[in-house]
């Protein structure tokens, strides 16, 4: 059964930011190994893939349902950052923002009456709250340990440590 006009765009917007997202954590990856944090950088480097799912789960979802997807510009991500602080408040602030998006297209979805829809978007409610967590956690560390270079490189290693899911 074919989407609503309304709930098409919603979805097709929410490719776009996943995309976005993918492309800002790139970006962070690439200040980290600047740094020389390589673990830090292959923690973003994994978040930029789990994004790249993240698109292709809404993508694949809107053709099953015979809607056209369309794919937006994505705006150039940050290139630098002040410090690691900064560049982790910003992870966070994306993924907030990723969540309010899904839970607007869970309203569209709840008010368009598309049940179809409901099961992948509560799959999605629950991944943002791990994704939210997750980086708060890392944040509050990096926050500890700004000031002190022995805990920022424990702290590097250990992001290193990171394994694909």
């Amino acid at each position: 059964m074919p989407m609503s006009e309304r709930l098409a765009a919603a979805f097709n917007r929410q490719i776009a930011a996943e995309f976005s997202a993918a492309y800002k954590y790139l970006a962070m990856a690439a200040y980290f190994d600047g740094l020389d944090l390589t673990g830090m950088s292959h923690w973003m480097e994994i978040q930029h893939e789990e994004e790249i799912v993240h698109a292709r789960k809404f993508f694949d979802f809107v053709l099953e349902r015979e809607e056209q997807v369309v794919l937006d510009a994505i705006p150039s991500p940050p290139q630098s950052f002040s410090s690691p602080e900064e560049a982790f408040a910003a992870a966070l602030e994306s993924e907030r923002a990723v969540t309010r998006m899904i839970h607007e297209l869970y309203r569209i979805a709840q008010e368009e009456g598309d049940y179809a829809s409901v099961p992948l978007l509560q799959w999605f409610v629950e991944e943002q709250n791990e994704e939210e967590a997750s980086v708060s956690r890392i944040l509050q560390r990096v926050r500890m340990a700004a000031g002190n270079p022995a805990a920022m490189l424990v702290l590097d290693r250990e992001l290193g440590e990171r394994a694909p899911e």
